[in-house]
């Protein structure tokens, strides 16, 4: 239990949309998780091709509490969620404890993009009682005029983004009957036209699209046995139709995103509950990782999938994982090859046509061998390479091919400070906008200058 336990912290991580643009946002935004068309690409130009000497330009730094959220940058602000414990209050000391109640506040903070300088803040109060009991995980989204935030322990907001000034509010364990998860609510919401769907839980409420201005319920579907899981709801397009994807840890499902009606399911059993990585999509194929049970490549006839290929074994041990076996970072689908971080830290290039391996580097995640559980880093593409941010808080810049990892610079930007997994960490996912990135870890958000 330990082991399944720890695993799967940043998830917001955690958690591709290039058929449908969700939040109109333009290029040199991030309003929401993976950037604006939700597939982890960023499309800036301008960028540097190496760091100066000492590192990118630190543009400003400002305190904040903790969290695995990401932020989100639009227009001349920025947002985050964070945690404050209550006076005297500590996080228990066994981070797998869901019994403990550790009160405190959550809170959304809107900054100043160009000082770093808090413009508003709101913030509620918030007992914890889940597995790393840090603080938020959901990235929030934000869309026409308002931002939207998912706490931990299932308090959905909408706020006016300019004002900070409550919406509409929801609390999808009072009034959706949805359980918390054990590692809480991580799945980052997503707009859709006039709905926030969201993942939610409760019979027949694993999804559920809230009215985006008013918070009324407009419809909910699927049931699940045991949680949800972490994984953040996407749209593609397979066969000229528009599908929901939702992987909850029984099944990946294509759903109508107007109305909820599901067009079909595929069973992907995963263990521990960890559907967290975002499923990728290229063409007509449809990819999905998980931490024990591996990989598994979908292909659609029309709008209907078939199984490609899916793992052979069930194990994430480096010396049996057999294709990729990823916790929280969101993998890479680029054509004939995937890339992605497996179980213990390994960048791993595959075959996408059967999922066997090319080749394997631990260089990414500075870890000296597979003994590191749960090694991380986000990988963002920009063009032909990719900016990697790992879990020891340095910037990466490198290029993926079928050849191997060929790193090009990198950065120290920020100090690790989670100390969950028992060795300090920083698993949250960063934003790019602005010609600039912008991470967090437990004490500071940090922007720093990527220009030419």
């Amino acid at each position: 239990m330990k082991a399944m336990a720890r695993l799967m912290f940043g998830l917001m991580v955690f958690p591709t949309l290039l058929s449908a643009l969700p939040v109109a946002a333009r290029a040199d935004e991030w309003p929401q998780w993976l950037g604006p068309k939700r597939d982890g690409e960023w499309r800036e130009t301008g960028i540097l091709d190496k760091f100066p000497e000492g590192g990118p330009k630190v543009r400003w730094r400002t305190p904040i509490g903790a969290g695995y959220s990401g932020p989100v940058v639009v227009g001349a602000r920025v947002y985050v969620t964070d945690r404050m414990l209550a006076e005297g209050a500590k996080n228990p000391a066994n981070s797998f404890d869901t019994k403990t109640e550790v009160p405190g506040k959550e809170r959304v903070l809107c900054l100043s993009d160009k000082t770093g300088e808090p413009l508003w803040k709101h913030e509620y109060d918030c007992s914890y009682r889940v597995s790393y009991a840090i603080g938020p995980r959901a990235t929030p989204i934000v869309d026409d005029g308002r931002v939207y935030t998912l706490g931990t322990m299932g308090k959905l907001l909408c706020l006016d983004a300019a004002k900070g000034t409550v919406i509409w509010s929801k609390d999808l364990v009072a009034d959706c009957k949805a359980p918390v998860p054990m590692w809480g609510f991580a799945a980052s919401p997503l707009i859709d036209g006039d709905n926030l769907i969201c993942l939610v839980g409760g019979k027949d409420h694993v999804v559920v699209a809230f009215d985006k201005k008013t918070g009324d319920e407009k419809w909910h579907a699927l049931s699940v046995g045991n949680e949800i899981g972490y994984c953040p709801p996407v749209i593609y397009t397979f066969g000229g139709k528009r599908q929901l994807i939702i992987w909850h840890p029984e099944s990946v499902n294509g759903l109508n995103p107007d109305n909820g009606e599901v067009y079909w399911s595929q069973p992907f059993a995963v263990r521990a509950n960890l559907t967290i990585p975002t499923p990728r999509q290229d063409g007509d194929r449809l990819f999905l990782t998980s931490f024990y049970n591996g990989s598994m490549m979908l292909k659609f006839e029309g709008d209907k999938p078939a199984v490609v290929w899916r793992s052979k074994v069930a194990s994430e041990l480096p010396e049996r994982t057999d294709t990729l076996n990823s916790i929280m970072p969101t993998p890479f689908l680029r054509g004939d090859y995937i890339y992605g971080i497996c179980s213990y830290g390994e960048l791993r290039c595959l075959h996408a046509d059967d999922g066997k391996r090319v080749w394997m580097s631990l260089k990414a995640t500075e870890v000296e061998d597979e003994k590191v559980r749960w090694a991380n880093a986000f990988l963002v593409g920009h063009g032909e390479r990719f900016f990697l941010f790992n879990e020891k808080g340095d910037l990466l810049i490198a290029k993926l091919t079928p050849k191997g990892y060929e790193e090009i610079d990198r950065a120290h930007i920020l100090a690790p400070t989670d100390p969950s997994p028992g060795r300090l960490v920083a698993w949250s996912h960063p934003a790019f906008a602005h010609q600039s990135m912008y991470a967090r870890n437990d004490k500071e958000l940090v922007c720093v200058s990527l220009a030419k």
